[in-house]
C-alpha cells in the first residue's frame, strides 16, 4: 500500500521544493522508493520535450523511480503566476480527474508519493476552486513547511488551522530557514513547536544551493516511517 503526503507552504517562497526534496531523501535513507507529484506547476520553460517545471524536476531528481515527466506534472503551465491566472492564460481548465488519475499511476510505483503543491493553501485553479479541495478530496495528509522569517507565526497558525478545518491530518510540519537574519529563531522554533498541534519533523538550516545538497538528513521521519512499514 503506497502512503501520500501533500506538502503545503504557509505562503509562496517558503522552500516547498525544498523541503519536498528533503523528504523524498529522508525516505529513501529508510529504505522506502519515492515518487515525487508536481501537480500543477507554473512558470513553466519550454523545451524540445515540452513545457518543464524546474520544481517538478527536482522531485524527480529526488525521487528514487522513474516516473514520465507528464505523471509528475500534469498541468505545467507556462505563465510565472497564480495557477488559475495561468490556466485562463493559456485556455486550461484543471480538472480534479486528470491530477487523481496521475496520483493513482504515481501510487502504483512507490512506497511514499510526495505531493508539492503551489502557493500557499488556498491557492486558487480556477475562479471557484482552490488546491486545498482536491487534497481534501483525496484525504491525503499534510506536511506544512514554515519559511521562518518575519510574519511566518501568523500564517502558520492561520494555514494549520485551516488544514484542521478541512478535516485533514496535519501529519507534521518543518522549519525552513530561507532568512539567514531572522531574528529570535530559536524563540519563533518554540511557539511553533507548542501552537501548531503536530510534530517537527526538522528544521532546514539556511544554505546556498540548497537545491543542489543532500537534505534528508535535516529531516527526521521515525514516526511516519513506522506507521507506513507497519
Amino acid at each position: 500500500m503506497s502512503h501520500v503526503f501533500f506538502i503545503a507552504g504557509t505562503d509562496t517562497d517558503v522552500g516547498k521544493t525544498v523541503t519536498s526534496k528533503a523528504i523524498l531523501q529522508a525516505f529513501a535513507a529508510q529504505g522506502l522508493t519515492t515518487v515525487g507529484y508536481k501537480p500543477i506547476s507554473a512558470g513553466c520553460e519550454k523545451t524540445t520535450e515540452g513545457f518543464r517545471n524546474d520544481d517538478a524536476l527536482q522531485l524527480m531528481k529526488a525521487a528514487t523511480q522513474e516516473v514520465p515527466y507528464e505523471k509528475v506534472n500534469p498541468y505545467a503551465l507556462e505563465l510565472p503566476a497564480s495557477p488559475h491566472i495561468a490556466a485562463d492564460y493559456e485556455h486550461i481548465s484543471i480538472e480534479y480527474s486528470v491530477l487523481s488519475s496521475a496520483l493513482k499511476e504515481n501510487k502504483k510505483k512507490a512506497d511514499v508519493v510526495v505531493v508539492e503543491g503551489a502557493g500557499g493553501w488556498r491557492v486558487p485553479i480556477s475562479r471557484t476552486e482552490c488546491l486545498s479541495a482536491w487534497v481534501k478530496k483525496e484525504k491525503i495528509p499534510v506536511i506544512l513547511v514554515v519559511g521562518i522569517k518575519l510574519g511566518c507565526l501568523n500564517h502558520a497558525f492561520l494555514t494549520a488551522e485551516a488544514i484542521k478545518a478541512d478535516g485533514l491530518e496535519l501529519a507534521g510540519w518543518v522549519a525552513n530557514r530561507i532568512n539567514p537574519g531572522t531574528e529570535h529563531y530559536a524563540d519563533i522554533i518554540d511557539i511553533l513547536e507548542q501552537r501548531l498541534g503536530a510534530p517537527k519533523l526538522g528544521e532546514i538550516p539556511y544554505l546556498l544551493s540548497a537545491r543542489r545538497q543532500d537534505l534528508g538528513k535535516y529531516i527526521h521521519l521515525d514516526a511516519l516511517v513506522e506507521e507506513i512499514i507497519a
